[in-house]
């Protein structure tokens, strides 16, 4: 019996590490992205990438928060959620302000640095997915983590869209509509989020 508990304690060790390890890389991918993404936006007026930039400070902090409850209780994973949940809901509300703010001031933008930038952010969100995939479903901290990354790719997708959008039509209209459509996931991840936390931490097995 001593023997299988013992056993067990190393496998949760072993996975705590690799969790612990894969959070740090995709925090530093994540801090990284933000900075080069917020940056870009602000000089492109673009809507969008400050839209996915936020994601991206937003991810960075989520990630800090599980990494610090790899090895604590179910119910500080649940908290961390919550944490997560309401950095979402901030980022989509910031988002709506930046949109509502270009419809009243239009402005068109640098969609060539749209584009280069959001296929930048898109094969810097896939490696992160492909790091977190097979935790995906260790515990709430690492299914919400996922979730954050999955969201990742759909936003960078949608900004390459924004830039053909721009391109084509030569209107900052594309932009702000997908800032928008952004804004709408962030909020409805962060509801998801919340709901889960929120249930987990009522839940009877969480102490």
């Amino acid at each position: 019996m001593a023997d299988c508990c013992n056993e067990k304690a190393r496998e949760l060790e072993a996975i705590r590490h690799r969790q612990s390890a894969v959070l740090k890389i995709a925090l530093a991918i994540n801090a990284v992205m933000f900075a080069v993404e917020f940056t870009a936006g602000m000089l492109a007026d673009s809507v969008s990438l400050i839209a996915d930039s936020l994601d991206m400070l937003g991810d960075a902090l989520v990630y800090g928060f599980s990494l610090y409850v790899v090895a604590r209780s179910a119910r500080m994973k649940a908290i961390s959620a919550l944490f997560k949940g309401i950095i979402m809901a901030v980022c989509g509300l910031f988002v709506l302000g930046q949109a509502a703010y270009k419809i009243f001031v239009p402005q068109v933008p640098v969609f060539e640095a749209i584009g280069v930038i959001g296929l930048l952010a898109l094969v810097a969100n896939g490696l992160c997915l492909l790091m977190l995939w097979r935790h995906r479903a260790d515990d709430i901290n690492m299914s919400s983590v996922w979730l954050c990354s999955r969201n990742d790719i759909i936003a960078n997708i949608s900004v390459l869209f924004a830039a053909f959008g721009v391109w084509l039509t030569g209107s900052g209209w594309p932009d702000v509509l997908v800032g928008l459509a952004l804004a709408a996931l962030f909020l409805r991840s962060a509801l998801f989020v919340l709901q889960g936390a929120t249930t987990a931490l009522r839940t009877n097995n969480v102490q």
